[in-house]
């Protein structure tokens, strides 16, 4: 099938030269249709295309006249244009089969390092949502997990120094030993020191990671141990406060450097409480005017029943923030504890729904 818009193109120069009578003044413009061709479609629509122009072109050239040394000049122009058309579609054609190759790999990396979470997890609902800033990419340096363990759900959200493929690697890493740590050791601390471990031998010196680990051991009760990372905003009755850790500890990775230990952080956690777990490529966006997003407050407008609901706001509005693409990765898991039945349900009325 022959692709429109070169064809038209090719159409509309001859219905010119018919009309102009100008000999050979509009032919050179046949070169148009192959060269058009070649961004759209493969080389055999090119050279259908190059094969069209060529044929009108002599057509017109004869009818106009046009000396016979100067038409095959004109034509023999036509003739290379569209073979390197045909040449540079063919290019294209495999660089596209390629990329799709690549992105089904970037596909496959995702579902093994960052998998999908689902709606119910425990006693809690959760949503995920994830933006790498690579150019067609699926994955980046932040990374996220979330598992049921022996004791209790257990959850990351971290943020790997650097970007690209070297902190790709280091969040695999992390996930790995997280997820494995997670549920062997009873004691949240004792799954941060396994990463640290980890990390210490297998990172460059000047490598580390921020990170949240989560746990939900008891009722009504969630532990955190905040390593170098962004205060979680906790969600209880109509506000949205950060959690700041009693004791900052280093990023995972540069204990060796610091010598100071991370702290178990105990947080109240009942019905309708939630919690929104981030990396700074969302409170790090910025604007036209360079100002930050400004999450907080964002969240407290979006906040529904439905974690994803509210993810999914935050995320689009995230993206109109910054122009349409971020320059860093971005990850939010927001975890809500539902009402328990007969529970009656504290609504505040002043919160925005837009």
């Amino acid at each position: 099938m022959l692709p429109l818009l070169p064809v038209l193109i090719v159409s509309v120069i001859v219905v010119v030269g018919l009309l102009g009578g100008a000999g050979l003044t509009w032919l050179p413009l046949l070169a148009a249709g192959p060269a058009l061709a070649a961004t759209t479609s493969g080389p055999r629509g090119v050279l259908c295309v190059g094969l069209l122009a060529g044929v009108l072109g002599a057509m017109l050239g004869v009818r106009d006249g046009a000396p016979g040394r100067e038409l095959a000049a004109v034509l023999s122009a036509l003739v290379a244009v569209t073979l390197a058309s045909g040449l540079a579609s063919a290019l294209r054609g495999r660089r596209e089969r390629v990329l799709a190759a690549v992105r089904s790999v970037a596909e496959a990396a995702q579902h093994a390092l960052l998998q999908p979470v689902p709606a119910t997890v425990g006693p809690f609902q959760v949503a995920v949502r994830y933006s790498a800033a690579a150019a067609e990419a699926r994955i980046g340096g932040d990374l996220y997990a979330l598992v049921p363990t022996p004791y209790g759900v257990r959850m990351i959200v971290g943020d790997v120094r650097g970007k690209g493929l070297p902190a790709v690697g280091i969040a695999a890493l992390v996930l790995g030993v997280f997820r494995e740590a997670a549920y062997e050791e009873p004691d949240l601390l004792a799954v941060v020191d396994r990463i640290e471990r980890s990390l210490a031998r297998n990172l460059r010196g000047d490598d580390f990671v921020t990170a949240v680990v989560a746990g939900h051991p008891r009722p009504d009760e969630l532990e955190l141990v905040n390593c170098g990372h962004a205060a979680p905003l906790l969600v209880r009755g109509c506000g949205v406060v950060p959690v700041e850790p009693a004791c900052p500890a280093p990023p995972l990775g540069l204990r060796a450097l610091t010598g100071e230990l991370p702290a178990l952080q105990t947080l109240p956690f009942g019905d309708e409480d939630q919690l929104l777990l981030y990396t700074d490529g969302v409170t790090e966006a910025r604007d036209r005017d360079r100002a930050f997003y400004p999450l907080a407050e964002r969240l407290a407008v979006h906040l529904s029943d439905e974690p994803a609901d509210t993810l999914t706001a935050l995320h689009d509005e995230l993206l109109t923030h910054v122009g349409g693409r971020l320059h860093d990765d971005a990850a939010l898991l927001l975890l809500r504890r539902p009402t328990a039945p007969g529970t009656p349900v504290v609504e505040c009325g002043a919160r925005s729904r837009s």
